[in-house]
């Protein structure tokens, strides 16, 4: 093996004064939401350990430090070449991306993104397929992405989580101290090799020799040797090596995941709060060193004092929650009867809520009983994101990760009724119910077109249609204005074409349509375009008056549900206001909070 350089290097000097490539061969971006969301997270915690409003921005230099672990390179014709590390590269450079488009003129980021020579853009983590979309992302324009290789696709979703799930905390007056934490205070050890074969045998080597054992398994080595009686031993172990297989079979890491998550919800006390040098707590111990906690509190916290007990909580404890951890993962992915709403939660980015599915759980509710526990909290979680979306225009997952610890202890072991009671108590003090009548386009496509997906399959279905959210949500539709965007054309009623761009992105002027509609018929005038939407979807059709004669269904619907529904021969400004006060009383229908003392009392 020939000279082998390592270095630690921060942000900005690891991307700011190198341009990487990535060979054909290597595989393809593949981080999904979690891991981004994960990786926000720790950022974000790490940086807020240290930051105070009262700080000097150059109070940052002497923030604490993170250590994002190692990049390997092959310098290779004077270009450096990733051998493993590209899925944090590209990371860091879409979180980068996102951070310049926030800060505006006021970033100096750019240089860490794309370097510029005779005119010609070329981005820091050179890969010619991506660029395309890289400079989409980057000019804040759309992309489309069919027929796009895996990572692009990848490139383009991850970068949506990242402005979907970066803590609304950051975004004000933080911000620029968190750009500056980020590039000069996080740091990757960069191990550069000067050929192929060199870089290889690094990577061969730190991935495959010496192995060490996984939390899971360091786990399962202590429960089981505090099992004196060896049938009783040797069944706890055959029961770990089933389950582990099965949750293996959702992904590589779901055994960790499932424990973690069980831990959580049964056993966790304290999470650390946003205090300057505050100590972890058991949820960030859990998440981080799961096998350690368990043999800290193994007698105090979680009974463990006799061959019994452990062979207890494999057999019982470890075995309940694990399978329904499985079972709620498995309905996030795919539309489950009776537990739609953990599905609706997973597609709106939250992926922290299995914690709180299984709190109120005990070994001893039969599967009825907790099919209703877990559709409670299920529904709750729903309901709640949507209002925060509605208030806020953002969900707050950092903020939520804290809350949802909280409540997970208040929930254990509850009954329906009593947990139907607490959770409709905590929405009482938390986002007021729609009454914001700004809500729209701000920022958050991809959860505004869930909702009105669900808002569309709600009309149909409550007027006797079948469901079509599967189609609205993951099929060829999109968001479309009803106003085209041309100021020029509502000067009567507004002289600031801002003001007319803010009115036409609020909801009430959207809808969801297929693809290829704004194409034909985007920029027809409202009494043409009505035209072509009656043959749309219902929530569309509702705009024309031929949609209010021989339609039961439909009429029947409105008789019961008291909305206000009307069509509208012109689309004004005051139209538009009808039909957003429309939206905002059917979405108080939705997502109501009587909604859980009914599903108690099932």
């Amino acid at each position: 093996m020939r000279e082998i350089q390592g270095e630690a290097r921060s942000i900005r000097r690891l991307l700011g004064g190198s341009k990487f490539s990535i060979d054909y061969y290597q595989r393809e971006y593949r981080w999904g939401a979690k891991q981004v969301k994960e990786l926000i997270d720790d950022l974000a915690d790490k940086f807020q350990d240290s930051y105070a409003e009262d700080h000097e921005r150059s109070a940052v230099e002497g923030y604490g430090h993170y250590f994002l672990g190692s990049v390997i390179t092959c310098n290779r014709g004077g270009r450096k070449y990733v051998i493993d590390g590209q899925q944090r590269i590209t990371t860091l450079t879409l979180l980068l991306m996102h951070l310049h488009r926030q800060l505006g003129g006021a970033s100096t980021l750019a240089d860490l993104i794309y370097s510029e020579k005779y005119g010609q853009r070329s981005f820091n983590l050179d890969v010619p397929e991506r660029t395309a979309c890289m400079d989409a992302l980057y000019n804040e324009q759309p992309f489309d992405t069919s027929g796009q290789p895996e990572s692009v696709i990848n490139i383009q979703e991850r970068f949506q989580d990242i402005v979907e799930y970066f803590p609304g905390e950051l975004t004000n007056g933080a911000l620029p101290y968190f750009a500056d934490w980020l590039i000069e205070n996080v740091y990757l050890v960069e191990i550069t090799a000067y050929s192929d074969a060199d870089a290889y045998e690094i990577f061969e080597t730190m991935n495959d020799r010496g192995m060490s054992l996984t939390s899971t398994e360091m786990l399962k080595g202590y429960l089981l040797a505090n099992i004196t009686d060896t049938d009783s031993r040797n069944t706890a172990n055959d029961v770990w090596r089933s389950r582990v297989a099965a949750l293996q079979n959702l992904s590589k890491e779901a055994d960790a995941d499932a424990i973690k998550t069980w831990l959580r919800s049964q056993h966790a006390e304290t999470a650390r709060d946003r205090r300057t040098g505050a100590e972890p707590g058991d949820v960030e111990r859990i998440n981080t060193e799961f096998h350690r906690w368990v043999r800290e509190n193994a007698k105090k916290r979680l009974s463990l004092n006799s061959s019994s007990d452990f062979s207890r909580f494999i057999l019982e404890d470890f075995t309940f929650y694990c399978h329904w951890y499985e079972k709620c993962v498995r309905a996030s992915w795919t539309l489950t009867d009776g537990l739609e709403a953990i599905y609706f939660n997973h597609w709106n980015g939250f992926h922290i809520q299995h914690s709180l599915l299984l709190a109120p759980l005990s070994r001893s509710d039969d599967e009825e009983q907790i099919i209703l526990k877990v559709r409670l909290v299920a529904s709750f979680i729903d309901i709640l994101l949507v209002r925060y979306m509605w208030e806020w225009g953002y969900i707050p997952h950092s903020n939520l990760q804290h809350t949802m610890s909280r409540l997970a202890s208040d929930i254990r072991s509850t009954s329906a009724l009593e947990l139907a009671d607490k959770l409709t108590a905590r929405l009482d003090d938390g986002p007021s119910a729609f009454v914001q009548s700004w809500f729209g386009l701000y920022r958050n496509r991809r959860q505004l077109h869930r909702i009105l997906a669900r808002m569309t399959d709600y009309v149909e279905t409550q007027s006797g249609l079948g469901s079509r959210y599967s189609e609205y949500v993951r099929g060829p539709y999109q968001i479309e204005h009803i106003w085209a965007n041309h100021p020029e054309l509502h000067e009567d009623e507004f002289s600031d074409p801002n003001d007319f761009s803010t009115m036409r992105n609020r909801i009430g002027g959207l809808l969801l349509l297929p693809g290829g509609f704004n194409a034909s018929y985007g920029d027809m005038p409202y009494k043409e375009k009505r035209e072509h939407y009656y043959g749309q979807n219902l929530l569309a059709q509702s705009l024309h008056e031929r949609t209010y004669e021989n339609n039961p269904g439909f009429l029947g619907f409105i008789a019961t549900s008291g909305l206000p529904f009307k069509p509208h021969a012109e689309f004004k400004k005051r139209d538009l206001e009808e039909r957003q006060d429309l939206f905002r009383h059917l979405a108080k229908r939705m997502w109501n909070p009587a909604i859980l003392r009914q599903i108690a009392a099932e």
